[in-house]
């Protein structure tokens, strides 16, 4: 008897149901979030295990790995997918969840998603833990800007170096002012110092590593872009070809159609946003400050010509991310020269 099992996972306990090829309850049980307690829960049921399905989460590539390395034939699900076929149930529970997961296994209606390896996901903590660190340091920079405005101080546009003299410039001769933001102004400093360490982390990164080195051989592609993609990628065989990398990270124009509506507009925003947003940003680069002449910007050129600069920036990035991974696979570097 082939058996389907659905985890739901939390981060304590994961609820484990398993029904059959017909679709009937065989196990229903709640075990701890841990690999060995999983195993040994899997290893127990009746019949041969065919698949075991969890949904994509912040526990699931650890889980997935460490049952995958016993043995166990895990699959990572879609969440998108998974939550759509889910929200039809009248009531939610880990159990019916558990429960819907292994119902969608045995019926074959699920989307695999990659696995990172573990130096991808070294990578990305490294790029988050830079995000966050800059996201802080915006906020306190307009939280200061924000309180002083309230007295008619206007920073205006300034430089990250400037800032901070500017600061204490405007507030010359107001000490509860002053008093007020000093604070502010050493956490933002001390946030800055950090962000120049973490940048220079992904720079020697980058310097070593030969597929971050051949990435940058393309316009707008720094440091923080080429890490991106190489993390978020991972594995340039998991697509077939180079053209479905745009779909994968959502750079394809979303369509909804029933009846007499056809509505086609705007990106589907599906797969890694990480991944979409840097490319989006070097296709913004390429467009508007980019000096250097290649067929790639001046093809951008005739499509802002022709609909506008927002929407040949997305179109850009979509293109960059396929060639990108054709790059990668081929092992060559971008041509500037090539003919369109």
């Amino acid at each position: 008897m082939g058996v389907f099992v659905g985890i739901d996972v939390s981060l304590e306990n994961s609820a484990v149901c398993a029904v059959d090829e017909h679709g009937k309850l065989v196990k229903e049980t709640k075990v701890a979030s841990d690999p060995a307690a999983l195993n040994a829960c899997i290893r127990g049921m009746p019949g041969v295990v065919e698949a075991i399905g969890i949904e994509a989460g912040p526990l699931s590539q650890w889980l997935h790995k460490s049952l995958t390395d016993l043995g166990l034939p895990v699959v990572l699900m879609e969440t998108r997918q998974v939550k759509a076929a889910l929200k039809a149930a009248p009531v939610k529970t880990d159990r019916r969840d558990a429960a819907g997961l292994a119902r969608l296994l045995q019926m074959g209606w699920f989307r695999p998603v990659h696995c990172k390896s573990l130096s991808a996901q070294e990578l990305r903590v490294l790029l988050g833990a830079r995000r966050s660190v800059q996201d802080a340091a915006i906020n306190i920079e307009m939280s200061i800007r924000g309180m002083l405005r309230n007295f008619g101080l206007r920073l205006g546009r300034i430089g990250k170096v400037s800032f901070e003299d500017r600061v204490r410039e405007l507030t010359e001769g107001n000490k509860l002012i002053q008093l007020s933001i000093e604070p502010m102004l050493r956490a933002r400093a001390a946030l800055r110092s950090e962000l120049v360490r973490l940048e220079r982390m992904a720079r020697d990164i980058t310097r070593e590593d030969p597929v971050c080195r051949l990435l940058m051989t393309m316009p707008g592609v720094g440091s923080v872009v080429a890490l991106t993609v190489r993390s978020s990628i991972d594995d340039p065989g998991r697509f077939r070809r180079s053209k479905d990398v745009g779909p994968a990270i959502g750079l394809t124009p979303r369509r909804y159609q029933s009846g007499e509506t056809d509505i086609v507009g705007g990106i589907t925003k599906a797969g890694d946003l990480d991944m979409r947003t840097a490319l989006y940003q070097a296709a913004t680069v390429v467009i508007h400050r980019s000096k250097k002449p290649t067929w790639l910007r001046a093809w951008a050129e005739r499509v802002v010509r022709r609909r506008g600069a927002k929407r040949a920036a997305v179109a850009l990035a979509r293109r960059m991310g396929v060639i990108l991974h054709r790059m990668w696979v081929d092992n060559t570097e971008f041509q500037a020269a090539r003919q369109v």
